[in-house]
């Protein structure tokens, strides 16, 4: 049975990656002879970069558990220079879903190629 130490230090890779894409960890022990990994994400994309590297240290994660969540009610405020399309890439990995977030803010936007400086966005 590998101790917390040993476990942390093979999964240290992830904890780096949650560093960079805003993982704030909840909690990081041991679950019986598993290594408990709880944290929340601020996006759908932040999560699957997490979850790229957990399985390239272990696909089967056979010593694990790992319970990452994507933040609710996230918002975003438009700085100049930004597009939807910019913010899309962003937060989802993807700049052709920048549609999932002019439909979250059709209460303010009547169009994704006009927004505002100052705005704060809903990003779902």
């Amino acid at each position: 049975m590998a101790s917390l130490d040993e476990l942390k230090a093979k999964y240290n890779a992830v904890i780096d990656k949650g560093h960079e894409v805003g993982l704030n960890v909840q909690n990081l022990n041991m679950e019986g002879d598993k290594l408990l990994i709880r944290g929340v994400v601020p996006s759908e994309y932040a999560k699957n970069e997490l979850w790229d590297v957990i399985k390239g240290i272990d696909a089967a994660v056979s010593d694990a558990v790992i319970d990452i969540n994507v933040q609710s009610g996230l918002t975003y405020k438009i700085v100049s220079g930004d597009t939807l399309s910019k913010i899309a890439k962003r937060f989802y990995g993807n700049a052709n879903d920048y549609n999932k977030i002019f439909q979250a803010n059709t209460d303010q936007l009547d169009d994704p190629d006009k927004i505002k400086v100052g705005q704060e966005l809903k990003l779902p």
